[in-house]
């Protein structure tokens, strides 16, 4: 998705997706050996059949975290983290379908019947149908080339191309009883999942934390746009470093896009987004969007707000992953005793808009601005960052960082070599798909 760094978090102690996937296919599997009788467990059947439940239980999960249910988020410690995490369901989803679809499965040892009886050749039509809502539903998550505008309309089939997995389980000769363990696990996974999609496709728009934004400012140059909106009615609460998504009613920009919110909030409830011209909406949004349009803002989401304890702070910022340290920096609790450096990594000539005066703002809070146009390779940037660490000592050093996997996975090699440990590092994952 071409649009500014989505969401933030804290990671430590969280939910992961081996974690997750881990947990979903051993209880998939275990669900299905305690369903069956003990001299029809051990064979190849057993794999075939505790694949398939298992990808449904892993597509069920997913339904449930694309709900952007707070409880969810919270769970996972951002939404990053949860996109991060649905990614892989649906990835492994395909993979345990596939097993599920190339192997038999039954065993003569079995007594089979089916929870739905479907008339005819239907429940084979229903199985093979199932196969192909899988790949499409993963396809279309991975698949990066498709634009944002028609990736988001296909994705929304999703929910009812489920339906078709749950029919395939309730309809096929199987071994599993509905009120078996297996059984109840499916219909657990499955009603969540169903729920979920619902909720999202149909009830999302008028449950969701939402309000009326009317855009004030806009300040632009030739890549990117700073954008402060007023409420019309109610604002909504957030803290510096989270997002919104954002759709502008105005024709051909009414797409909902995550923005990572770029203020600090006032008493006059604005809110502010940085947005770079990396697509072609985002293109469009900065050279068409002008004052009075209105937008819908869906907020806040992520966990990237500022945490200080004492230590001494190194915050790294790489392209639009500027955006959350503006917040930060509009802040006043920026303005701490403990020192702060922030390291800017930029492309010439895609400088912040001129509304935005990143030294004039460092300034006022007392945070050191390092400015890096080259790379974080850069000899400059690993001494300066290893003299901090050497003055505060590597467990006195908090690193937070916004910007592209490259960026992060450097940052994690100056840390290793200079002895911060990893759990001082806090971070947002990049890209949202």
């Amino acid at each position: 998705m071409n649009t500014a760094p989505r969401t933030s978090t804290l990671h430590e102690g969280r939910l992961t997706a081996s974690g997750v996937i881990l947990l979903l296919v051993v209880a998939s599997f275990g669900s299905l050996l305690l369903s069956l009788a003990p001299q029809g467990r051990w064979v190849l059947g057993t794999f075939a059949l505790g694949s398939g439940i298992a990808a449904t239980a892993l597509m069920g999960a997913a339904a449930v975290l694309s709900a952007r249910w707070s409880w969810v988020e919270s769970a996972f410690g951002g939404l990053d983290r949860v996109y991060a995490v649905h990614k892989w369901l649906g990835v492994w989803a395909l993979v345990f379908a596939s097993v599920h679809l190339v192997l038999k499965s039954g065993d003569p040892s079995w007594q089979v019947a089916a929870i739905v009886q479907l008339p005819g050749g239907a429940a084979r039509l229903v199985r093979q149908l199932s196969f192909v809502a899988v790949m499409v539903i993963v396809l279309l998550a991975l698949n990066r080339a498709i634009p944002y505008r028609v990736w988001r309309w296909w994705h929304k089939l999703s929910g009812p191309l489920f339906l078709l997995v749950v029919l395939h389980w309730l309809s096929f000769r199987s071994p599993i009883a509905l009120g078996s363990p297996a059984g109840l696990w499916l219909a657990l996974l499955s009603l969540l999942g169903v729920v979920a999609a619902a909720y999202k496709l149909l009830l999302y728009p008028l449950l969701a934390r939402h309000a009326e934004y009317r855009v004030e400012s806009v300040s632009t140059n030739a890549t990117s746009a700073y954008l402060e909106l007023l409420p019309e009615g109610r604002a909504i609460a957030f803290e510096p470093g989270q997002f919104a998504f954002v759709s502008f009613k105005r024709e051909g920009l009414r797409e909902p896009h995550p923005y990572t919110i770029a203020s600090a909030g006032g008493a006059d409830g604005r809110i502010a987004f940085m947005v770079r011209a990396l697509g072609d909406y985002t293109a469009r949004l900065v050279k068409e969007l002008q004052p009075g349009v209105v937008a819908d803002v869906y907020a806040s989401f992520g966990r990237f707000s500022r945490r200080p304890d004492g230590r001494t702070e190194i915050w790294i910022a790489g392209g639009v992953g500027i955006t959350p340290f503006l917040a930060w920096l509009e802040d006043p609790a920026s303005a701490t005793q403990a020192p702060v450096t922030l390291f800017n990594f930029i492309t010439p000539g895609r400088e912040l808009p001129e509304r935005l005066d990143l030294t004039a703002l460092a300034a006022r809070r007392g945070v050191e601005l390092v400015e890096v146009t080259t790379g974080p390779g850069t000899p400059s940037f690993r001494a300066h960052f290893a003299r901090i660490v050497a003055q505060a000592g590597p467990a006195g050093v908090q690193v937070s960082a916004c910007g592209p996997k490259g960026l992060l996975a450097e940052v994690r090699r100056l840390m290793r070599e200079t002895g911060v440990p990893d759990d001082a590092l806090r971070h947002e994952l990049f890209e949202f798909r």
